[in-house]
Protein backbone atom coordinates (compact mmCIF):
# COMPACT_ATOMS: atom_id res chain seq x y z
CA UNK A 1 0.00 0.00 0.00
CA UNK A 2 1.39 3.58 -0.73
CA UNK A 3 1.84 6.39 1.10
CA UNK A 4 -1.25 8.56 -0.25
CA UNK A 5 -3.45 5.16 0.33
CA UNK A 6 -2.33 4.94 3.99
CA UNK A 7 -2.74 8.87 4.62
CA UNK A 8 -6.23 7.92 3.19
CA UNK A 9 -7.39 5.38 5.75
CA UNK A 10 -5.45 7.48 8.64
CA UNK A 11 -8.17 10.69 7.97
CA UNK A 12 -10.48 8.19 7.28
CA UNK A 13 -10.15 6.65 10.63
CA UNK A 14 -9.65 9.71 12.42
CA UNK A 15 -12.66 10.79 11.38
CA UNK A 16 -14.73 8.06 12.77
CA UNK A 17 -13.12 8.08 15.95
CA UNK A 18 -14.09 11.84 16.24
CA UNK A 19 -17.92 10.85 15.58
CA UNK A 20 -17.45 8.15 17.85
CA UNK A 21 -16.00 9.66 21.08
CA UNK A 22 -18.73 12.78 20.30
CA UNK A 23 -21.86 10.18 20.42
CA UNK A 24 -20.19 8.27 23.53
CA UNK A 25 -20.46 12.58 25.29
CA UNK A 26 -23.40 13.03 24.27
CA UNK A 27 -25.27 9.59 25.41
CA UNK A 28 -23.12 10.04 28.91
CA UNK A 29 -24.73 13.77 28.98
CA UNK A 30 -27.94 12.71 28.33
CA UNK A 31 -28.27 10.07 30.83
CA UNK A 32 -27.21 12.00 33.40
CA UNK A 33 -29.87 14.94 32.60
CA UNK A 34 -33.24 12.95 32.47
CA UNK A 35 -34.41 13.03 35.79
CA UNK A 36 -38.06 12.51 35.01
CA UNK A 37 -41.21 11.42 36.75
CA UNK A 38 -43.68 9.35 34.93
CA UNK A 39 -47.02 8.37 36.69
CA UNK A 40 -47.59 5.88 33.91
CA UNK A 41 -45.80 2.51 34.25
CA UNK A 42 -46.23 2.33 30.43
CA UNK A 43 -44.14 5.63 29.62
CA UNK A 44 -41.49 4.54 32.29
CA UNK A 45 -40.96 1.18 30.44
CA UNK A 46 -40.53 3.09 27.20
CA UNK A 47 -37.78 5.35 28.54
CA UNK A 48 -35.92 2.40 30.18
CA UNK A 49 -35.92 0.54 27.05
CA UNK A 50 -35.18 3.52 24.73
CA UNK A 51 -32.32 3.90 27.38
CA UNK A 52 -31.06 0.40 27.28
CA UNK A 53 -31.10 0.37 23.91
CA UNK A 54 -28.96 3.49 23.35
CA UNK A 55 -26.52 1.81 25.81
CA UNK A 56 -26.57 -1.62 23.69
CA UNK A 57 -25.59 0.76 20.44
CA UNK A 58 -23.23 2.62 22.68
CA UNK A 59 -21.32 -0.45 23.65
CA UNK A 60 -21.14 -1.25 20.08
CA UNK A 61 -19.34 1.55 19.34
CA UNK A 62 -17.27 1.29 22.18
CA UNK A 63 -15.54 -1.51 20.71
CA UNK A 64 -15.56 0.08 17.32
CA UNK A 65 -13.39 2.72 19.00
CA UNK A 66 -10.67 -0.08 20.46
CA UNK A 67 -10.95 -1.44 16.80
CA UNK A 68 -10.09 1.78 15.22
CA UNK A 69 -7.16 3.01 17.76
CA UNK A 70 -5.60 -0.71 17.24
CA UNK A 71 -6.06 0.09 13.23
CA UNK A 72 -4.07 3.50 13.62
CA UNK A 73 -1.62 1.79 16.31
CA UNK A 74 -1.13 -1.05 12.94
CA UNK A 75 -0.70 2.18 10.84
CA UNK A 76 2.60 3.47 13.35
CA UNK A 77 3.66 -0.43 13.22
CA UNK A 78 3.29 -0.74 9.20
CA UNK A 79 1.14 -3.51 9.62
CA UNK A 80 -2.14 -2.25 8.32
CA UNK A 81 -4.05 -3.55 5.34
CA UNK A 82 -1.84 -6.98 6.02
CA UNK A 83 -3.90 -9.92 7.21
CA UNK A 84 -3.13 -11.41 10.32
CA UNK A 85 -4.02 -15.20 9.60
CA UNK A 86 -1.66 -15.28 6.54
CA UNK A 87 0.16 -12.39 5.96
CA UNK A 88 -0.90 -11.19 2.50
CA UNK A 89 -2.05 -7.96 1.58
CA UNK A 90 -6.01 -6.97 2.00
CA UNK A 91 -7.24 -5.43 -0.86
CA UNK A 92 -8.25 -1.99 -1.06
CA UNK A 93 -11.82 -2.28 -1.15
CA UNK A 94 -12.06 -4.59 1.48
CA UNK A 95 -10.49 -1.79 3.66
CA UNK A 96 -12.72 0.81 2.36
CA UNK A 97 -15.38 -1.20 3.10
CA UNK A 98 -13.89 -2.02 6.26
CA UNK A 99 -11.01 0.20 7.68
CA UNK A 100 -10.65 -1.83 11.10
CA UNK A 101 -10.43 -5.45 9.39
CA UNK A 102 -7.49 -7.44 10.37
CA UNK A 103 -8.07 -9.92 7.96
CA UNK A 104 -7.97 -10.27 4.01
CA UNK A 105 -11.22 -11.72 2.63
CA UNK A 106 -10.47 -15.62 2.05
CA UNK A 107 -9.36 -15.83 5.90
CA UNK A 108 -12.41 -13.96 7.23
CA UNK A 109 -14.59 -16.19 4.99
CA UNK A 110 -12.91 -19.34 6.22
CA UNK A 111 -12.91 -18.15 9.99
CA UNK A 112 -16.62 -17.48 9.61
CA UNK A 113 -17.57 -20.76 7.58
CA UNK A 114 -15.52 -22.51 10.73
CA UNK A 115 -17.61 -20.62 12.94
CA UNK A 116 -20.79 -21.44 11.50
CA UNK A 117 -19.88 -25.30 11.41
CA UNK A 118 -19.33 -25.25 15.30
CA UNK A 119 -22.71 -23.41 15.81
CA UNK A 120 -20.95 -20.29 17.31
Amino acid sequence: MDKKEIEFFKELLHRRLEELLNHAGDTVSGMTEQKENFPDPTDRATLESDRNFMLRIRDREYKLIKKVKKALDRMENDTFGICEKCGEDISVERLKARPVTTQCIDCKTKEEAFEKALGI
